[in-house]
Formats: structure tokens, sequence, C-alpha cells
């Protein structure tokens, strides 16, 4: 394990960009250049850890932004390295924010992967090639400070509940369709999960019987009909057809190519056959959040991802139209449907809000 320091720097890495000089200029023009004027004062810090980045972001006892750092995850170089990557992206935070350990309030991070919530290990991280990561440990460890950890997209829901597209509301589902499809929900405050597990597990609700294949091999899910993946592997099929023209000669039939920007030029562009595989996913989101409206009653509903980002009139609108047409009438004006509004920082200001929460209670 790497010896504890307070403000301990990574070796410089030419194949890694510098962000100190951007991220110095960010906070200088959206967060201010207040830096800590005494010793009194506690901090807490979110962190994202994500498949191709990491991000450590600091914030005061009201969690208003004070800095940020972050590198790439380089999951490639084992758990090992990656724990000491997380600990000197944080370090570097605190230098920026000129903190020391024993100003940190708590430490929260979205994770990914199936999580052990009570003893705060990573079970396992497919995207990394992590197994048994043992991070609440190390950090608390490291740093002198409770650690909590959630799924990542539970995170990232509970950033838009405190911060983003529903702050306030009782109940908040997010629904996330990236390369599969993620789902959370904060109800009364709270993240929802099991005892010592995940759940909300929105990509796997079964909706086409006999449908096509997910990537856990079950049959007619969300994740099977309405991902990225899904729909780029649609597309290009539309394109190898002749039935998207603009698509076919800027991306071609790969779907590694065929990304949420690329789709929202193929539809800008005229390619109608895209445009309606899209429409189509939405309709399968809108009726999975027909099933979540009738179980749980949410006031918001909110979605975010690349996908949705890219094409936010598509998907909001249409899903809301068409899950509004399919709900029970008295349950018609209970909730909306609405854009995520914190993009990549979701998961680690929902972090860093779920770290507060849990470690302040935990204590009465």
């Amino acid at each position: 394990m790497r010896k504890p320091c307070e403000f301990h720097r990574a070796a410089p890495e030419s194949t890694v960009p510098d962000w100190t000089q951007f991220d110095k200029l960010v906070d200088s023009i959206v967060y201010g250049n207040s830096k800590v004027s005494s010793n009194n004062k506690k901090y807490w810090i979110g962190f994202d850890l994500g498949g191709t980045k990491m991000l450590a972001v600091i914030f005061d006892q009201e969690l208003d932004i004070v800095t940020r750092a972050r590198k790439k995850t380089k999951g490639f170089e084992g758990k090992e390295a990656g724990l000491d990557r997380i600990c000197e992206t944080i370090e570097e935070a605190q230098k920026k924010a000129e903190i020391d350990n024993s100003q940190i309030a708590g430490i929260g991070v979205g994770c990914p992967g199936p999580l052990d919530l009570q003893k705060g290990i990573i079970h396992e991280a497919p995207n990394l090639g992590w197994s048994n990561v043992q991070i609440k440990k190390r950090l608390e460890s490291e740093f002198g400070c409770s650690a909590v950890i959630a799924n990542d997209v539970d995170a990232g829901v509970f950033g838009e509940y405190k911060f983003g597209a529903a702050k306030g509301a009782r109940c908040v589902v997010g629904v996330f369709p990236g390369t599969g499809i993620g789902g959370g929900c904060v109800y009364n405050g709270q993240i929802l999960h099991g005892t010592n597990c995940t759940c909300m597990e929105i990509g796997h609700i079964p909706l086409v019987p006999n449908g096509p294949l997910d990537g856990c091999g079950n049959a007619g899910t969300l994740e099977s009909v309405a991902s990225r993946l899904a729909i780029s592997g649609a597309a290009a099929q539309a394109a190898y057809r002749g039935q998207a023209p603009y698509l076919m000669e800027n991306h071609g039939t790969d779907i590694r190519s065929i990304r949420s920007g690329a789709l929202s030029e193929s539809v800008e562009n005229g390619d109608r056959a895209v445009k309606d595989i899209l429409e189509n996913a939405a309709d399968h989101l809108g009726l999975s959040i027909v099933t979540i409206v009738h179980l749980l009653a949410p006031d918001i509903v909110v979605l975010g991802g690349g996908l949705v980002e890219a094409l936010p009139k598509l998907f909001v609108d249409r899903v809301n139209q068409f899950s509004k047409k399919r709900v029970l009438p008295a349950y018609r004006d209970v909730f909306k449907v609405v854009a995520a509004k914190l993009g990549d920082d979701a998961t680690a200001m929902g972090a860093a809000g779920w770290a507060q929460a849990s470690i302040e209670s935990s204590k009465n």
C-alpha cells in the first residue's frame, strides 16, 4: 500500500492531459476563487469512479462546489493501482482547495458493478477488470474519515434529487439509457435499495415476449430494445439496407461508430428509418415508465445519459406523451418526465450528498 500523505501528487505522465490549469479556470469562473479561511471548516468529497475517467469534487458544508480534480481511470493497471489513483485524485483536489485530512467530513463514491453497501466493497467491476475491491476500507484508512459507496446510477439520481432536475421531490425515478439502461430511485430522501444490494434494474424489465437477447442473455428486456447499443445495431442494419443514406455515408455500419451524436446527426439529416428506430425505443422506455408509475407513483421521472442529451426533445417529449397515454387516468397528472440537468457531474455530486445524509444520520 502506498504510504499516506497529505498532498501526494502522482508523477507527471506524458500520456495524460494536464487538467490543472483548465480546472483552475473553471473554478475561478464558475465557483469563485475562495479558499479555506478557517481550519474549523469541514468539507465533503464526492467521487465518480467511471470506466474511462475518475472525478473528485470537494464541497463545503452547504454542498456548494469548492473545486475538483480528475484523472484517467486506467482500469487495465489493476485494482491496487486504481485505488492509488483514486487517493491521488482526491489529494490533488485537496491541494487545490488547501485542505487537509482533518477537514474532511466524509467521502462518498459512486461505483460501478455489484456492491456490498455495508462493507463498502465492489464485488466486480467488469468494465475495469476489478473484483473484491475494498474501497471503503482503503479510503477510511487513507483519509481518516467515514466513507460510503453507492451504485453510480443511484448516486446520479440522488444528485438530480439534491441539486438538479428533481430537486426536493418526494419520489424520483431516474432512467439512463446507454450501453445498457440504468435506473435508480430516491424515495423520501433515501436511495431505494435492498438490505445489502442495489435494485431498480430497470433495464432488465421484460417487455417483449421472445424478443431479442440483452447482454445478460435475457430475452425481450428493456435493454434489448431501447439501449443505445440496441438502437445502434438497428440503425446499422437500416444503413446497410440503404434506408439511412446519411448514416451510411458518414458513419458506416460499424456500431462502434454509431454513437449518440451520430444518431442525432442522422435524424437531423433526414434518415427517417433512424428516427423511427429511436421513436420505437422511446415508446418502450415509456412503457417501462408506466409500470414504474403504477408501482411507485414518482413525482418526477428523470431521463439522462448521452442519448437523451443528444436527442432531448425526441426522448423526453415522446416518453412523456406515451407514458401519460398508457397509465391509469388517476395517475396522469401526478408525474412528469424531465431531462437530467447535471450531466457528467451528477454522480460525484450525488455521492457527496449521499455521504452527508448517511454519515450525519448515523450520528443521530
